[in-house]
């Protein structure tokens, strides 16, 4: 009796091992496909994953920059601009001292532009960039070659713009990275080709952002000044304000000069419209009307009636009867 309980647990043991080696089977199975699925989405899955990084790290940003610590902010960055009008008596000597003024200080001349009005006045406006620091200075020259007529000049602080656009450059060099890093360890064609896609957005988005913070800096470290330059109309003398016979003579002169004008435009306007008519008559004269008929003569007019005969008187011896 013993023994028959020996025989029935060996027989148990020996069936238990057998389920453990099929399910340790079965289990090695299921990670291999398991493995192989996973494999297969892990391109996609990373890029989300670092997608959804990026979007924390600008919710991180945005945060930062809502309420920035005055530990991590930038030097002041400041747009300045300016615009001059300035009456001078000698235009170009006035520009060549803003040029001077301009490249004195390591700035340069940008947009220029000359015109000259119906009295010939000269007008130049010229575009000045200069250092921010020596802004002030240049403008206080550019005043004093003349009178000065108008003067607009602002500051635009754009801080908050230089620190938001630095910290994002940041993010989407350390993403690019990622991305880089991902395309070394990718197997698949399909998930190289995928990378590849995202790299290139990436990619963009940071050259899109380094040209704005190229742009920041242009204006921030140049200051813009437009300069308008006029030419000052000259005055008479006070004795020269009441007319004379010479202004007189001069006056009716050019009207004389301008009324003669007129008349031989008004003559040069209708001259081909004489020589039209002109030529019409000559044809009309030359060709047309010799080879018209012509028509018959009208007969005499008839004489007039003369005085009607009187009547002759009757004889003598008619009128002795008629008395009987």
């Amino acid at each position: 009796m013993h023994t028959q309980r020996s025989t029935g647990s060996a027989r148990s043991a020996r069936s238990v091992r057998a389920l453990a080696g099929v399910l340790l089977a079965a289990s090695l199975a299921l990670a291999g496909c398991s493995g192989a699925s996973d494999s297969a989405g892990d391109a996609k899955s990373a890029a989300g994953a670092e997608a959804r990084q990026d979007s924390g790290a600008g919710a991180t940003a945005d945060k930062g920059k809502a309420a920035p610590r005055t530990a991590d902010l930038a030097p002041s960055a400041i747009i300045r601009t300016a615009s001059l009008t300035v009456e001078v008596k000698d235009v170009p000597k006035a520009l060549s001292a803003a040029r001077s003024a301009a490249e004195g200080v390591g700035g340069f001349v940008g947009d220029e532009s000359t015109t000259r009005d119906a009295d010939g006045h000269e007008n130049t406006r010229v575009v000045l960039r200069v250092p921010t620091e020596k802004y002030d200075e240049v403008l206080t020259s550019l005043q004093g070659t003349g009178r000065l007529v108008d003067r607009t000049a602002k500051a635009v602080d754009v801080t908050d713009r230089v620190v938001d656009v630095e910290s994002r450059i940041r993010s989407q060099r350390a993403s690019v990275n990622r991305i880089r890093a991902l395309m070394d360890r990718a197997a698949k064609l399909s998930d190289v080709v995928t990378l590849e896609g995202e790299l290139s957005s990436r990619q963009a988005d940071l050259e899109a952002l380094l040209a704005r913070r190229a742009s920041l800096k242009d204006r921030t470290d140049l200051a813009t000044i437009t300069l308008s330059l006029s030419e000052t109309p000259v005055k008479k003398a006070a004795h020269d304000d009441t007319p004379g016979i010479v202004d007189a003579l001069a006056g009716g002169w050019h009207v004389f000069v301008t009324i003669l004008r007129w008349i031989v435009l008004a003559l040069g306007a209708a001259l081909p419209f004489a020589g039209f008519a002109a030529l019409l008559a000559v044809v009309w004269l030359r060709v047309v009307r010799p080879r018209l008929p012509r028509r018959a003569g009208h007969a005499p007019a008839t004489t007039a009636v003369g005085p009607l005969p009187s009547a002759r008187p009757a004889p003598e011896t008619a009128r002795e009867a008629d008395r009987d």
